[in-house]
């Protein structure tokens, strides 16, 4: 495939940094691209899943939205993965907890994403559990040391339904810090072309004690791990 592709409209592979930041939705990109990123542009906005890129101290960086879900995060990390030579991707998102120690807008730095997602059954690969690129991974906890930025590192879950009651024997097995739907296909597509994916999560709701974030608190606040991200960059 040539690019353009048929879900992203940069013309030119220099349209991307090496690393692109993906919030899940479209309007988080655009704030973050206008709020911590000088001489930002827009490179695509294909669906409405909006793309820019720009500098943050002295760096290239690219921020674009993954849209909701694992086939989602699959279509557009494949994309920028394999036809625009980006190397690392950085999602960042919001996640429910189970967690009674965990508030909301707390950091979770995911090490390895649990999953019962059907993603990975369209490509025949019956498995559960899978890792991030060790790299990232070492790179984000002393970065959140320099810049004292409390985090959370441990297991996620990973599924393909907001609305069910989820199997928490599955999410306790593995002491599962929180839940959502894009890291797992973002880590398999990494594993599967070479390159570096990383999960960076908020705590957007706590199902232990009912509370949770404004839609308008999701998109402009969190502020510890979008500066994480940046910062890692």
């Amino acid at each position: 495939m040539s690019i353009p592709t048929p879900h992203i409209e940069a013309k030119v592979k220099n349209d991307f940094a090496t690393t692109v930041i993906m919030p899940g939705d479209p309007k988080r990109a655009e704030w973050i691209a206008k709020t911590f990123l000088t001489d930002a542009k827009s490179v695509t906005s294909v669906r409405g899943i909006l793309g820019f890129t720009g500098m943050y101290n002295g760096k290239k960086v690219s921020v674009m939205a993954s849209g909701m879900g694992n086939p989602s995060m699959g279509i557009y990390s494949y994309e920028l993965f394999k036809f625009y030579d980006v190397q690392n991707i950085i999602r960042i998102g919001t996640c429910g907890t189970y967690k009674k120690d965990l508030n909301l807008g707390d950091v979770i730095v995911a090490d390895s994403v649990v999953t019962n997602t059907n993603y990975f059954n369209m490509f025949k690969n019956n498995i559960t559990k899978i890792e991030p690129s060790k790299e990232l991974l070492i790179k984000a906890i002393k970065t959140a040391k320099l810049h004292n930025i409390k985090v959370n590192i441990g297991n996620i879950f990973c599924t393909d339904t907001f609305y069910t009651t989820e199997d928490e024997s599955l999410i306790k097995k593995h002491n599962c810090l929180g839940m959502e739907m894009e890291s797992a296909a973002l880590y398999y597509n990494a594993k599967i072309l070479k390159k570096n994916a990383l999960t960076i999560c908020s705590v957007s709701d706590n199902l232990t004690n009912k509370k949770e974030l404004t839609s308008k608190e999701r998109e402009k606040s969190l502020n510890n791990m979008i500066l994480l991200a940046l910062n890692l960059v």
